[in-house]
């Protein structure tokens, strides 16, 4: 399949980019403030099926460019959305766990009812409701905590500071499933795949790294795998305030996913390893 990306250089995009021969659109071939342009690349490009990696994800920044995020992660996709469904082409679209209130400790199905905390999370709900209503085959994929060798990340930003101190305070009350971009990638593309011969298969599912766990938890296994003496101390979300509210729950249930293309939750544990394996290499 001829597959049109949309991002280049974030941590998805970029593995869609390394996986396949994908074309994969930078800001300066598609920019994401202008739906109409980007549905217009589409139609030019005429490609095979079209997979929105690009996204605003500045979570905090977005408490005051909520309009601007609408445009990125509402309109826009939306936009590209309708443009796949005049060309008969399935679109895959990249969503997050923040579409919920991250409340009680059970996880969240794709059915689940959504209630964003903040202006990102009504960004991207905005974006999964307009490509359900695009009349397009689609499949939107919602996916939570993502790390990779690239990009910003809760990986890369705990090497990094481990560099400087040898004590950290990590919270340890938000519990969800680390998600390499590589796993998501692979998942995007297979689903792309499985939807265009399998139309009916459109509709939303859920991707997330098994086991789910806590940001503490996640940085104490980060430390052991790089064998760095780091002392980690757990501190409730209450002590580590942002602009934006986080979810204190980000377990998803993903057995929609393994039923309908059987794409089971990926080990973050062993594509950590990968990760810090590849780091390591890039010095």
């Amino acid at each position: 399949m001829a597959f049109l990306v949309f991002g280049e250089t974030g941590q998805v995009s970029k593995e869609l980019g390394r996986l396949s021969d994908a074309t994969c659109l930078g800001r300066n071939q598609a920019d994401l403030t202008d739906p109409a342009a980007c549905a217009d690349v589409i139609l030019d490009a005429q490609p095979s099926a079209v997979i929105n990696a690009a996204a605003y994800t500045a979570v905090d920044r977005a408490e005051e460019e909520e309009a601007l995020a609408n445009v990125v992660n509402g309109d826009t996709p939306g936009a590209m959305a309708r443009a796949c469904a005049k060309l008969g082409i399935p679109f895959v679209h990249i969503s997050t766990d923040y579409v919920f209130n991250g409340q009680g400790t059970a996880p969240f199905t794709p059915a689940a009812d959504t209630n964003p905390l903040g202006a990102y999370g009504r960004s991207k709900l905005k974006g999964e409701e307009l490509v359900r209503q695009s009349g397009a085959t689609h499949a939107i994929l919602r996916t939570s905590w993502v790390f990779s060798a690239h990009g910003n990340n809760f990986v890369k930003t705990m090497l990094r500071v481990s560099q400087t101190r040898d004590e950290l305070n990590v919270v340890d009350d938000q519990i969800g499933g680390p998600t390499s971009a590589r796993s998501i990638a692979e998942a995007c593309l297979n689903i792309a795949e499985a939807i265009k011969t399998g139309p009916e298969k459109s509709g939303t599912y859920h991707f997330s790294g098994a086991p789910d766990i806590s940001w503490h938890g996640f940085a104490t296994e980060i430390f052991a795998q790089a064998g760095k003496q780091m002392m980690i101390h757990p501190i409730p979300t209450s002590e580590y305030p942002t602009p934006a509210a986080r979810p204190g729950n980000s377990r998803m249930d993903c057995t929609s996913t393994e039923q309908q293309f059987g794409i089971k939750r990926p080990d973050w544990k062993a594509d950590l390893a990968e990760v810090l394996a590849e780091l390591a290499s890039l010095g």
